[in-house]
C-alpha cells in the first residue's frame, strides 16, 4: 500500500494507527520530507515491548522461571525481584522502575541507531542506520532521529512522567 502524499489523507492514517496530534506528524513527513511514518511505527512497535504502565505481572512470571530455572541466562531477574517483594518492595514501584529503564533503554538505541560515537581511530569512520527498504531489501531512505521522537511516543501520554504529573 502506497504511502499516502496528501496531508488530509496522511493525516487520516496517522490517526488510524493511534499517533498522538496525527496532523503535525503528517505535516512534518510532507513538508519537510521526513519519513515521520516509518519513524513513529518504528517507536510504536518498541513501545510495545516495553511494560505497560502498572503492569505487574511479568513479575510472577521472572520469578517462577528463576526458580524453577537458577542457573538459566536472566534467572537473576527473578531471584533479584523475589529478594526485592520478601524485603517489601512494592510491585507498583518496581514495575516502574523496569518501565523506566527499559524507556531509556529505547531512548539510548534510537540515539546509537544515529551515532555509534565509536571512539577507537581504526573503526571511527564507520556508521550505521535504520532504513526503509523496497520489496527486495534495498535500502530506501534513513529513519533518523529517532530519539527525538521517543517520549512522545509513550502510550500513556505522559512522556515518562508519573502519573501524578499530569494532574
Amino acid at each position: 500500500m502506497p504511502i499516502p502524499e496528501n496531508l488530509s489523507d496522511l493525516a487520516k492514517l496517522f490517526h488510524k494507527l493511534g499517533a498522538s496530534d496525527p496532523e503535525d506528524w503528517a505535516c512534518s513527513q510532507i513538508e519537510e520530507q521526513i519519513p515521520q511514518l516509518h519513524r513513529y511505527l518504528f517507536l510504536r512497535q518498541a513501545w510495545k515491548r516495553i511494560l505497560k504502565d502498572g503492569e505487574t505481572g511479568w513479575i510472577d512470571a521472572y520469578i517462577s522461571q528463576a526458580l524453577a530455572y537458577p542457573d538459566e541466562p536472566y534467572s537473576g531477574i527473578g531471584l533479584a525481584l523475589k529478594e526485592c517483594l520478601d524485603a517489601g518492595a512494592d510491585r507498583e514501584s518496581l514495575s516502574t522502575i523496569v518501565r523506566a529503564t527499559q524507556a531509556e533503554m529505547l531512548f539510548s538505541f534510537c540515539y546509537l541507531l544515529g551515532d555509534p560515537a565509536l571512539e577507537e581511530p581504526e573503526v571511527s569512520d564507520l556508521s550505521w542506520a535504520l532504513f526503509s527498504v523496497d520489496d527486495e531489501d534495498r535500502p530506501l531512505e534513513q529513519i533518523g532521529g529517532l530519539h527525538e521522537s521517543v517520549l512522545e511516543t509513550d502510550p500513556t501520554g505522559r512522556e515518562m512522567r508519573p502519573p501524578s504529573a499530569g494532574e
